[in-house]
């Protein structure tokens, strides 16, 4: 049985019918308080579900702890999309997937998807990195470039 909300490894995923080249994703599974008037997964889910693997992916990469300590940048979602493919239905299982797909100085865009057996749904979100006091900008630190780029293939853009 795959784990709930702990990150899979590459057979997992592949057990699951996540695709190359995700590499990173939890399983879960749909909770009725997540559907809609017409008995399926509600929009707004989709985009809890993106920000669900996307703290668990930013603590496994070692870009935030989300402590908000003194030294603690602060991670600020800029723009998030959502692109749905097919319906889903309470109880069903699935696997979010997440990676980072670019980097500028201060920010980098993220990719998500939703595997339930096929490709369910994807998105996407700007994430800004700030001065722990949230005042400006900080550019990413040069190790949270390196972790992109080696375990996500991501790409410097300007």
């Amino acid at each position: 049985m795959t784990p709930m909300l702990t990150p899979l490894d590459r057979s997992q995923l592949r057990a699951a019918g996540v695709t190359e080249p995700w590499s990173y994703g939890i399983a879960d599974m749909v909770r009725f308080y997540e559907l809609d008037a017409l008995n399926h997964v509600n929009n707004v889910a989709y985009l809890r579900w993106f920000e669900t693997v996307r703290v668990r992916y930013m603590i496994d990469y070692g870009v935030s702890d989300f402590s908000h300590g003194a030294d603690t940048p602060q991670l600020v979602v800029r723009a998030a999309t959502a692109e749905y493919l097919k319906p889903m239905f309470q109880n069903e299982r699935y696997v979010v997937t997440a990676r980072t797909a670019q980097m500028r100085s201060a920010s980098f865009t993220m990719e998500y998807a939703v595997f339930a057996g096929d490709l369910r749904a994807t998105g996407t979100a700007v994430v800004v990195m700030m001065t722990p006091d949230g005042g400006a900008k900080m550019p990413l630190p040069q190790q949270v470039r390196d972790t992109f780029v080696r375990r996500d293939h991501a790409r410097q853009i300007t």
